[in-house]
Order: C-alpha cells, then structure tokens, then sequence
C-alpha cells in the first residue's frame, strides 16, 4: 500500500466536496463560482485603483501597490468558499487521475465553474466600473496601459505567462492547504499571488474582470481592444492556465505522490 498523503488527503475531500454541490443543487455550485469572480473582481478593482495612486507619487509604485492588493483576491476566495475555475484545473486533473471522478463530471464541473467565473466577472466589473474612481479616467492611467499591454502579447508569451501564473496561484492553494495557522495561511497566499501580479502573468479568470473593468471606464473606447484580441488573450490564457495549474501542479504532484516511497506531500 502507498504511503497516505496528508495533502491529498485533503485535496479529495475538496473533490468530493465539489461534486456533491454541483450533484446536489447545480444553482448553488454556478453561483459559488459567480462569487469568485465578485472577490476577484473587488480585488482588481482595489488594486487598480490604488495602483493610479500610486503612479502619482513615484513612477513604479503603482505595480508594486497592485500586485500587493490584487493577492487578497485569492484569500477572499479560498476563505469565501467560492468557486475558482483555475484551482478547479488542479483539481479536476487530480480527481481524473486518481479516480475520484469521471473524465465527462471533471469536465462538466470545470466549465461550469468557468462560465459562470465569466458571468460573474463580466457582471461584477460592470457595476464597479460605474463607480467614482473609474470615472473620467486620463488616457495614460495605469488601468489602461496594464490592459493595452496584455491585449498586445504575442501568443507564446500568453501560452508560458498562463502556465506560471496558474504554477503560482495553485502553488498558493496547495500552501494554504498544509498550514493550521490562518495567519500564516494569509500571509503566505499574499506573498505568493504577489509573484504572477507583480510580474503580469495571464490568468484568464483575473481577466475577465480586468478586461470588462477597463472597457466600461474607457466607455468602450480603449486603443486594442477588440474581440479578437480579448478573445486570443482569453483563449490562450485559457491553454496555459491549464498546463501550468492542471498538467504541472495536479498531474505532476499526483504523480509524485503516487509512489510507495515515504517521500509523500
């Protein structure tokens, strides 16, 4: 018999867990997920706001303000119990591999979380974008120049951004999951989240929201925003979130940890 491993021990309970609610009651399990995308787009919002502050003050402090408060997404979220369709990449690929689920439910619950992470984030960034400080925004401001930028990536720097940004926020989860301190579970969640916000990496649930936010306060009028670039950026965000979260983070340490040697997580 394989040594038992506290961490996925855990992990299947998480599983088990999410295939109830989405079994018991799909309603629940679809607004979960909307609400993920509440917490992560309050946590843009904030940090997007702070970082046009901060860009006053001294040129650079906006995208250290940024990534700084954009990481208290991720705690509102895991704390929240709300519904992440990036985590979902890990624990989906965990659950298929060791057979704790169907590769069709994996599938259905995945989407579901990620189409309604959609919903929430579209919904959500419209509202907080008719709110006073995305409103009469100069053309230079941090928001804007953040998104142009992301909207003017090539496909491979999309495809290996999403990989670390998603290594990173599941890096994140699995942390929070080994610590019984929740001071220490929040301090390690921010400082990890720092990492892929302060280096811009692709995370397609984040840019749901990023993306909606900046149209609405440029009143649809921002310089590259077009379908086909948001629609490249989300797609290929998409494929590297999922290499990075589900291939690297969940097969990799599912595999690493299906072995009869002592050395488990």
């Amino acid at each position: 018999m394989n040594p038992v491993s506290p961490l996925f021990e855990k992990i299947d309970t998480s599983i088990e867990k999410k295939v109830d609610l989405i079994e018991g009651s799909y309603l629940r399990y679809a607004v979960r997920a909307m609400l993920a995308c509440l917490f992560l787009t309050l946590g843009t919002g904030v940090a997007f706001a702070i970082a046009m502050k901060g860009e006053h003050i001294a040129p650079g402090l906006g995208k250290m303000l940024y990534a700084f408060m954009f990481s208290w997404s991720l705690v509102m979220i895991l704390y929240m119990n709300a519904e992440l369709g990036t985590s979902n990449m890990l624990y989906m690929t965990v659950g298929v591999y060791r057979k704790r689920l169907s590769i069709p439910l994996a599938a259905k619950i995945l989407f579901t979380c990620i189409l309604f992470n959609l919903i929430g984030g579209v919904l959500f960034a419209f509202l907080i974008g008719q709110t006073v400080p995305f409103q009469g925004l100069e053309a230079d401001n941090f928001l804007f120049t953040s998104i142009q930028a992301k909207l003017a990536k090539s496909t491979g720097q999309i495809l290996i951004e999403g990989m670390f940004a998603n290594i990173v926020v599941n890096t994140a989860v699995m942390i929070s999951m080994r610590m019984k301190d929740d001071a220490g579970k929040v301090a390690a969640i921010i400082f990890v989240i720092f990492i892929f916000a302060f280096l811009g990496y692709e995370h397609v649930i984040a840019n749901f929201s990023a993306f909606t936010l900046a149209f609405v306060a440029s009143g649809g009028a921002l310089e590259g925003m077009t379908v086909a670039s948001v629609a490249h950026n989300l797609f290929f965000a998409l494929i590297g979130n999922y290499i990075g979260g589900g291939l690297v983070m969940g097969l990799g340490y599912a595999w690493l940890n299906n072995s009869k040697s002592t050395y488990v997580d």
